[in-house]
């Protein structure tokens, strides 16, 4: 099914009808500039990264304490008026889309770090704080984040604990939910609830590990507290160059298969490759089809056996090109080409669809070719760029929205690869999200019973299915329906999204 058809939840036309008395209400409760109604003003908020989506919600509130997110839930909870969450907007699957009838909440406005505790090897954010700002808050003591999503400078911790972000690091490292230790969570009734804390682990359910990647489905999160790592003493990164993406894939699975985990392990191929060096100069090989980025970091004297071990691997699986980092300016430019192949595609491309698939690295020689066959299928050219070693997978379809038709191959492309990551026993995605993107693909992957369950746990947060309707679930059950095992009734209908 291709994302074409997603829709979002009918309009509520009571809410619709009350628009000026909600809006007086969350003016009382979040006085000055922190009620956005206007249609003009509101247009930056009208879609997040996957922006083939736009509707403008019915009103957007911009709070700054605790206790406005929680005065503005409850109100929202008493009246039956729907919250959508929102960061940043850097989601690429639609996870902050708004809804005409709901209140948009962004949380722009949390960006203070709250404590920097070095004894304890962490830090306290409000979620607006971006993920490169904790690192550089305390560089000056030799400690870092560890998960780094290309769009660091920019994405926001809650929305990185929204969507369980990863990043090139995220192999050696842990994705979001590895390195988040506590949050202060407000759920739809207002309550505050406090999980985790700087402890390393807390007893009970893991509460904690089931809000890190819910989309906002659950409760807003306003503080965020984090696991910080003391910098390797020695990182190195190597740029191992092939003929053939199969051959690059295998060499993937040799390293990991050595017991060798690198800090980092990136693949591009030639499309990509030729995108990001004509936009970085990170001095790239351009007469390779596929390019490995791999870093090793520890004590310099494993490094630099590491380092020969995965030299005789890729040797031993056809590399053409071997190239060893021989500074800290140049691992970093190595590193900088890739973080920045999102933006150099942009410059080859009207437009392009970055898709989010995991797959077993096993898989992956036989994915990149059967990508290869659909780039054929549908006409649309694709640069690919993973996180190899987890098998997290970012294929770019490029196309031209101008030209009729190409927006609705390039989603039928996509839905064909996320398919084939279900297929080959993968996942519909590593960090991205579900959002509304992926919604309609969840029963590829779930059965019926097995999307109940999840939506049980989602009704003991959310009884009246206020926060973020209409994303992840391809179908909204009534919380009371969702007793019997077998559900197929009582559900709510969803009309067209606005698409452009």
């Amino acid at each position: 099914m291709s994302i074409m058809s997603l829709t979002l939840p009918v309009q509520d036309e009571a809410v619709l009808a009350r628009r000026g008395e909600i809006v007086a209400a969350l003016r009382a409760i979040v006085p000055g500039e922190g009620v956005i109604d206007a249609e003009r003003e509101m247009r930056p908020y009208e879609s997040d990264g996957l922006t083939a989506y736009r509707q403008l919600p019915m009103v957007v509130v911009l709070p700054q304490t605790t206790a406005q997110v929680s005065a503005v839930l409850r109100y929202c909870h008493a009246n039956g008026i729907r919250v959508v969450p929102r960061g940043a907007g850097t989601s690429l699957s639609g996870g902050a889309l708004p809804l005409g009838d709901a209140v948009l909440l962004g949380m722009g406005k949390f960006k203070r770090i709250r404590e920097i505790d070095f004894a304890n090897r962490v830090v306290v954010a409000e979620p607006g704080v971006t993920n490169l700002a904790v690192s550089t808050a305390v560089a000056h003591e030799g400690f870092y984040y560890a998960p780094d999503p290309s769009s660091q400078i920019a994405c926001t911790i809650g929305g990185n604990v929204a969507e369980n972000s990863g990043g090139v690091h995220c192999l050696k490292y842990g994705m979001t939910t590895n390195n988040v230790l506590g949050c202060e969570l407000v759920l739809i009734t207002g309550e505050i609830l406090r999980l985790g804390g700087k402890h390393l682990d807390a007893g009970g359910y893991d509460l904690l590990g089931i809000v890190t990647g819910s989309e906002g489905l659950l409760g807003v999160v306003t503080e965020v507290t984090v696991r910080i790592l003391k910098k390797p003493e020695t990182a190195r990164a190597v740029l191992v160059g092939f003929a053939s993406s199969e051959d690059a894939g295998a060499c993937v699975g040799a390293i990991i298969g050595a017991g060798i985990i690198p800090g980092g392990m990136e693949m591009m191929d030639r499309p990509a490759i030729h995108a990001v060096e004509e936009f970085v100069h990170a001095g790239y090989p351009l007469d390779v089809e596929a390019l490995l980025i791999v870093e090793l970091d520890g004590p310099s004297a494993e490094v630099d056996h590491l380092l020969e071990r995965v030299e005789s691997i890729a040797r031993a699986c056809r590399a053409s090109v071997v190239r060893v980092s021989t500074s800290e300016e140049e691992r970093l430019l190595f590193w900088a080409g890739r973080k920045a192949a999102f933006p150099a595609v942009g410059r080859i491309s009207p437009d392009y669809y970055c898709m989010d698939g995991t797959i077993p690295r096993a898989q992956l020689p036989l994915v990149l070719a059967r990508m290869r066959e659909m780039s054929e299928k549908y006409g649309l050219r694709v640069a690919n760029v993973f996180h190899a070693g987890d098998g997290n997978l970012h294929p770019l379809i490029l196309y031209d929205a101008n030209v009729p038709g190409e927006l609705d191959r390039a989603e039928a492309f996509g839905t064909e690869i996320l398919r084939l990551c279900v297929q080959v026993g993968g996942v519909l995605t590593g960090e991205h999200g579900v959002g509304v993107e992926k919604r309609d693909l969840m029963p590829d992957m779930f059965t019926e019973i097995d999307l109940a369950h999840q939506q049980r746990l989602k009704c003991a947060f959310d009884e009246k299915g206020l926060l973020n309707p209409g994303k992840v679930f391809p179908t909204l059950h009534r919380c009371a329906e969702l007793g019997r095992v077998h559900v197929h009734h009582g559900h709510t209908a969803f009309p067209d999204i606005p698409r452009f």
